[in-house]
């Protein structure tokens, strides 16, 4: 009696194990070919794409009556084929159908890495109607493409992919006869990312500039105090101008980026130079030798530019 329980048990868990579900399942073979990607609103995450996509399959289910899980917004999609569309098929028997789709789609913009920040924007299908066990997205052979003429102007295109994955929501959506919780899921995916001559040649270089102008500070002599002083002063000012017109360009993100991050260490080395120029002040009233003072302070100025080159360093590698 429990032997047959026991093999009844084991027959139980061959039958629904995740592999025979797969196996049952029909397959479509889907693929991407993105002709245009424009109007990155970081502000409201979204952007706009333009792709043709194919699908490949045999069965009786029809695998392009799909949804776009992130759209939000409405999107066409065309027939992008001539002759009967509706009925096409290949010389193996296989069923092809391809379309032209433009839509909006949400994405949501991590900044934290701002202005070497990197981003994968996605684009999730499924099908409303046939859930995982009847019905799975793979990918075809070499389906993720990018037109070779596609530039985005302030952006470098890093390749894309097409990957397949099983969405469980979790949830019947109300309907207690509803069993169906987990879809097949394709997602293309392309990862752009700010090209790094942006970040040495529009954001670093002036703040730069302004750090040796202040740093510089404590080169001259002891005695130019109303120079000394206004160097660091006019530094600071003028990083706080950099800083807000890079940051009126950005949305409201609640957290430091790292061209924050990377003022916020100027600033305190800004301040720490004013300060010191201000010792050097007291010091030459109280009777200090000036050579002392101009010996310590250009020490310091070595201290300081190394400091700020090695933070930038680690606060990029971080």
């Amino acid at each position: 009696m429990f032997r047959r329980l026991f093999y009844i048990f084991l027959i139980g868990l061959f039958m629904a194990s995740p592999g025979r579900v797969a196996a049952q399942a029909q397959q479509a073979q889907v693929g991407v070919y993105l002709m245009n990607l424009y109007d990155l609103n970081m502000d409201e995450h979204s952007f706009y794409a333009d792709f043709y996509i194919w699908f490949k399959w045999k069965g009786d289910i029809d695998p392009t009556d799909i949804e776009f899980v992130n759209s939000i917004e409405k999107w066409s999609m065309a027939i992008a084929q001539s002759g009967d569309s509706s009925n096409m098929m290949l010389n193996d028997g296989t069923n092809y159908r391809i379309y032209r789709v433009e839509g909006r789609f949400f994405h949501s913009f991590s900044l934290n890495r701002f202005p070497l920040d990197c981003h994968t924007l996605d684009i999730q299908l499924e099908s409303p109607e046939h859930p995982a066990d009847s019905l799975v997205y793979v990918p075809d052979t070499d389906a993720a493409e990018i037109r070779n003429t596609l530039n985005l102007v302030g952006w470098e295109t890093r390749g894309c992919t097409l990957e397949t994955s099983i969405h469980d929501y979790g949830t019947n959506f109300g309907n207690p006869e509803e069993n169906a919780q987990r879809y097949s899921n394709l997602t293309y995916a392309v990862t752009l990312a700010r090209p790094v001559s942006y970040f040495i040649l529009k954001m670093l270089l002036p703040l730069l500039i302004v750090m040796f102008v202040s740093i510089g500070a404590l080169i001259l002599h002891p005695t130019y105090i109303d120079t000394r002083s206004s160097l660091p002063i006019g530094g600071l000012l003028t990083a706080v101008f950099l800083q807000q017109s890079y940051s009126d360009a950005l949305p409201d993100t609640g957290y430091m980026v790292l061209m924050d991050k990377i003022y916020l260490l100027s600033y305190l080395l800004i301040s720490i130079v004013l300060l010191q120029v201000i010792r050097s002040g007291n010091d030459l009233e109280r009777g200090k030798p000036e050579t002392l003072i101009m010996k310590r302070e250009r020490r310091l100025a070595k201290v300081f530019l190394a400091i700020f080159a090695a933070g930038v360093l680690l606060l990029c590698a971080l």
